[in-house]
């Protein structure tokens, strides 16, 4: 019996290690070359949360809202080629992995965009915005407790 939980033990521990998140993926490719990468802490969103209401050019967006709700940001944008495939299947790994729901698929001359969200209720949780093309590749994880009210209302006014 011993060893069966041991057993247990061993691939429990296995499995945690091979479980993508943002971050992870942030750390697995943030320091390659002709990849850019952006990571915003929890701190930075706290003291961003304390400036004034912003808006977006002339629209209605005030993003202050949704901004003071984040607990981070991690972007990848790759144009290394030998990087691409291996990025798109992480993050593609990394959706299914979770209890991540699809929002949105575009596809248009070349380039596909997948947006997914994890959702309880009226809040969401995590966000990640998935685009690739031909050379290029890019992933956005954005976690936090968005009121989906205010989310939707960002995602339709850029959308205008």
């Amino acid at each position: 019996m011993k060893k069966i939980f041991a057993i247990a033990a061993a691939m429990l521990v296995t499995v945690s290690a091979f479980a993508q998140d943002g971050k992870s993926i942030y750390k697995k490719y943030s320091d390659a070359e002709n990849v850019s990468a952006v990571y915003i802490s929890p701190a930075m969103f706290r003291m961003m949360g304390k400036i004034p209401d912003m808006e977006v050019g002339a629209s209605e967006m005030n993003l202050t809202p949704v901004i003071k709700s984040l607990t981070g940001l991690y972007l990848i944008s790759s144009e290394n080629g030998s990087i691409n495939a291996k990025l798109k299947a992480d993050a593609e790994a990394f959706v299914k992995s979770g209890k991540y729901d699809i929002l949105m698929e575009v596809k248009d001359n070349g380039e596909t965009v997948h947006i997914y969200t994890i959702s309880k209720g009226d809040t969401v949780s995590s966000f990640v915005l998935l685009a690739y093309e031909k050379d290029e590749c890019t992933f956005i994880c954005l976690d936090g407790q968005m009121a989906r009210e205010q989310l939707e209302g960002l995602i339709a006014g850029s959308c205008e």
